[in-house]
């Protein structure tokens, strides 16, 4: 598969790379640490990383602004997304040739060409196991830049190395990619530099969530209370793992609403959630998924679904 993925990329002159909505460090690392993959040994091919930008990962990277006319004969390629609701792209399909590459489970097999891990860490390790790959059979070369969005995705999604998903191969892979030049220092404290807003909506959190017997626990966070923080709706992406501290939570959830939905943040010790997640416009891994609602009602709704699924 690996060898096909390359196959193809050789193929194309100008190659569009897409990831989920609402990005986090693997989203952007596997993305834009493929583009730098491609660029390196490919240099006359153009290599875009399309999807709106969000301002917290800007130590990682930027997106590039891509219109519908570069679509016309570009081979796509979609990191790290589930299933195309949350492909952040409005002209995806538009490509001659689509490629998935992802560690989701497959609940969505869009793509002309899938690659797909369930047992890898994150999408960022398996960028790298497609640079093994090339520079075996292609004679392939990683740049410091693609080395340092791709450590960046496998600490995002293994939080610091401490989940199970954080395998030998794991660490091989990581200990392969700190021998590249950049400051992992400076990375560290991007990723996970929390001012005083986060700590004191953190402290809201604690104190106000609510549990049943269960162990479901959740917590609405409306506008008023991110306006009373002084807290965007994506920098609460940083709270979504702070009530999994807590003794007897099985499975939760943190509802953040925003001008038009309200996203879901569903997390779990135990109970596969996904697959709620994916009746509510999202997806994502088994323990740790995302979807959005229109109305506090749905949101209710979701409540009472994670209930069943802990009793």
């Amino acid at each position: 598969m690996k060898r096909q993925i390359i196959d193809t990329i050789e193929q194309y002159d100008k190659i569009i790379i897409h990831r989920h909505v609402r990005p986090d460090p693997d989203a952007y690392g596997s993305q834009v640490g493929l583009k730098e993959l491609i660029k390196k040994n490919y240099p006359n091919k153009q290599v875009f990383a399309s999807g709106r930008h969000d301002d917290l990962l800007s130590y990682l990277a930027e997106q590039d602004v891509v219109s519908e006319e570069d679509y016309n004969g570009a081979l796509v390629i979609v990191t790290d997304t589930g299933n195309t609701e949350r492909i952040d792209a409005e002209f995806f399909g538009s490509g001659s040739y689509c490629v998935k590459i992802d560690h989701h489970p497959n609940v969505d097999p869009y793509g002309d060409l899938r690659w797909v891990d369930t047992d890898s860490s994150s999408t960022s390790e398996m960028i790298y196991e497609l640079f093994e790959e090339g520079r075996k059979h292609y004679g392939w070369q990683m740049s410091d830049a693609s080395a340092r969005l791709l450590f960046a995705g496998i600490v995002g999604d293994t939080g610091r190395f401490i989940f199970p998903s954080a395998t030998v191969r794991t660490f091989e892979v990581a200990s392969e990619l700190i021998k590249y030049n950049f400051d992992r220092t400076k990375l560290y404290a991007g990723m996970y530099e929390e001012d005083r807003r986060i700590l004191h909506l953190k402290g809201y959190i604690y104190q106000n969530f609510i549990m049943n017997d269960q162990g479901m626990a959740y917590i609405k966070i409306d506008k008023k209370i991110l306006q009373e923080f002084n807290v965007s709706a994506s920098e609460t992406s940083q709270l979504v793992g702070v009530l999994g501290d807590v003794r007897g939570i099985c499975a939760w959830v943190i509802f953040v609403e925003e001008d038009d939905q309200i996203r879901v943040r569903l997390r779990s010790k135990g109970p596969v959630i996904n697959g709620l997640a994916a009746q509510y416009n999202g997806g994502g891994h088994p323990l740790a998924s995302g979807a959005s609602v229109y109305n506090w009602q749905q949101a209710d709704e979701i409540i009472e679904k994670l209930k069943a699924l802990c009793a």
